[in-house]
């Protein structure tokens, strides 16, 4: 600790702020700059003795490669883009924690870019990723606009998306109309024909699948379907369709809900403001199995997303595509699987 009177005995804050240069692990290891250099560089020659001091140097301080420069010089950032409309809702935050887990595990430095909802942030969200030189760029479901996939597909930047479409990029996406067809069908197999169906005015690409899938498959069923949307996919949106649907003089005796937060909304409705039970009055079945789902208030059957499957095979298609950036697009498909709780049994 420096003595410094001037800061109580404390390191000045200037100091503090400073990190540990090779410089200095040359000095106290009583060798040159570059033979730290050389330490570090992994395949460089450099003795056996010196490696040992190198190390028992920088271990002393503190030393770390400046992973940053490196990769400046080498024109490799190693950072990846995860890019995101409202990263911290549902789904979304699970899948970008799992995908920044399997990113650091591959040596990665994931970077979480929030796209925001105005033009301005759009357009600092955009500088902030090309500006950064990403190694590659993930695009969750949700509602990031075709621009950032043009934006990375003009800078050459290999390219995952997941939960959506778009053209001459690799894929991942979830089996939403064999999910949303097998409720529709568990539903009218259990003796439900009073079916409802909850979207959202947001309209992204997984929400507008899982609904239409679901009235495709109860209009062969010969049964009534009821639809309704929330003006987001979340909680607020399942309150609001909630109310809509059960304002309704015949109301519905099972609903499927595009994501677990809307069911969640829809299932205080009809509990709190209906006062219908659920599942022997309205069955419920949501999508994703989100922590919240298992919880004593919702016991909520849904259809199970593992964030973790579905991040490694972006990871994969991203190694798949730096390794061979001519290959033809990639496609990953994920099946979820119907978890059964309370709040429908069939």
């Amino acid at each position: 600790m420096n003595d410094d009177p001037v800061n109580g005995g404390r390191m000045p804050k200037k100091e503090r702020m400073r990190f540990v240069s090779a410089e200095q692990v040359a000095q106290l290891a009583g060798v040159s700059r570059s033979a730290v250099s050389r330490t570090f560089t992994p395949g460089a020659s450099v003795a056996p003795a010196t490696r040992e001091r190198v190390l028992r140097a920088a271990e002393e301080l503190g030393y770390h490669v400046n992973d940053l420069a490196r990769g400046v010089l080498a024109n490799q950032s190693r950072l990846v883009g995860i890019v995101a409309t409202r990263p911290e809702v549902g789904f979304r935050a699970h899948l970008a924690a799992a995908l920044a887990k399997s990113l650091i595990r591959r040596g990665s430095i994931p970077i979480l870019i929030n796209t925001g909802q105005t033009e301005d942030e759009l357009l600092a969200a955009q500088k902030m990723l090309i500006g950064h030189r990403a190694e590659a760029i993930i695009i969750l479901s949700g509602s990031p606009p075709t621009s950032f996939v043009e934006l990375a597909q003009r800078n050459g930047q290999p390219l995952v998306v997941i939960g959506r479409s778009e053209s001459d990029v690799d894929h991942v996406r979830a089996g939403n109309s064999e999910a949303s067809r097998k409720a529709a069908t568990v539903f009218y197999e259990s003796g439900r024909r009073r079916l409802a169906v909850i979207g959202s005015n947001s309209k992204t690409p997984a929400i507008v699948e899982r609904e239409n899938a679901f009235l495709s498959a109860a209009a062969s069923l010969g049964a009534s379907v009821s639809v309704a949307r929330g003006g987001d996919s979340d909680y607020e949106g399942g309150l609001a369709a909630g109310r809509a649907l059960f304002s309704e003089k015949a109301k519905p005796d099972s609903v499927f809900c595009a994501n677990d937060l809307i069911a969640f909304g829809l299932m205080d409705v009809v509990r709190q403001e209906a006062r219908l039970r659920i599942p022997e009055d309205v069955a419920v079945i949501g999508f994703d199995d989100v922590p919240e789902s298992s919880w004593l208030s919702y016991r909520l059957t849904t259809f199970r997303q593992d964030p973790l499957i579905m991040a490694q095979r972006a990871v994969e298609l991203m190694e798949r595509r730096l390794e061979d950036p001519d290959s033809p697009p990639g496609y990953e498909r994920v099946i979820p699987e119907l978890v059964i709780r309370q709040s429908f049994r069939p």
